[in-house]
């Protein structure tokens, strides 16, 4: 039987590395999509045995496709999607320039979502699969000084539970892990502990299915 497989778009040497470590040492398959200029030599030990990582940005469609074209021409169609990517730059919003709001969108939402339509008729068609995002703190706490990033992870989180609703009743799991902070070794945002998080979800039984985990410290 072959082993399952998770594709981590927006894999990074912090989280998006971690998740696929995690899931590759329960068994799993990984198939990575990284930063163009990404040293894929970086993350083998997290592929698992028959994995592959590709280069791409995510933020350019065509690009994008490509990377999911050969993921799923290598390796197939993943049992869990996770979607890792965010962008951003520091300013207000009287001071963001359209332009740069749109590409960073395109990254922070756009990207996710066509991820999600690539990989669902599959899951459809097998009757179970799961999707995680990782969503950020500005969803839950919109900063002036960084709004392009507040308003992706505020429609990141939308998506996700937009998404939840809709494919729930088709034995899908959607759900997004809400980090509240910087990653940091050894502390709550470490980047293997958030990757915990991930990997609990995805083995949650349905009926204890959350749509949302929030990594944030205690009052």
């Amino acid at each position: 039987m072959e082993r399952p497989l998770v594709a981590v778009v927006g894999a990074g040497q912090g989280i998006g590395r971690s998740v696929a470590r995690a899931f590759a040492d329960h068994g799993f398959r990984a198939a990575l999509v990284c930063k163009p200029d990404a040293d894929e030599a970086a993350f083998l030990d997290a592929m698992g045995d028959g994995g592959v990582v590709l280069r791409g940005d995510v933020g350019d469609p065509a690009a994008l496709d490509a990377c999911l074209d050969e993921i799923a021409a290598r390796v197939g169609f993943p049992d869990v999607l996770v979607y890792n990517a965010s962008l951003g730059a520091p300013g207000g919003p009287s001071t963001l320039d359209i332009a740069d709001l749109e590409r960073h969108f395109r990254v922070n939402v756009t990207a996710a979502l066509r991820c999600a339509q690539w990989a669902l008729p599959a899951m459809r068609g097998r009757g179970r699969g799961t999707l995680l995002f990782t969503g950020g703190g500005l969803a839950l706490d919109p900063k002036g000084g960084e709004a392009s990033l507040s308003i992706g992870k505020a429609g990141l989180r939308s998506l996700a539970l937009c998404l939840a609703q809709e494919v729930e009743p088709e034995g899908l799991h959607v759900a997004t892990v809400t980090v509240c902070g910087f990653v940091q070794p050894g502390s709550l945002f470490d980047a293997d502990h958030v990757a915990a998080q991930f990997w609990a979800l995805y083995t949650q039984p349905r009926d204890r299915w959350e749509r949302e985990v929030i990594l944030r410290p205690s009052a």
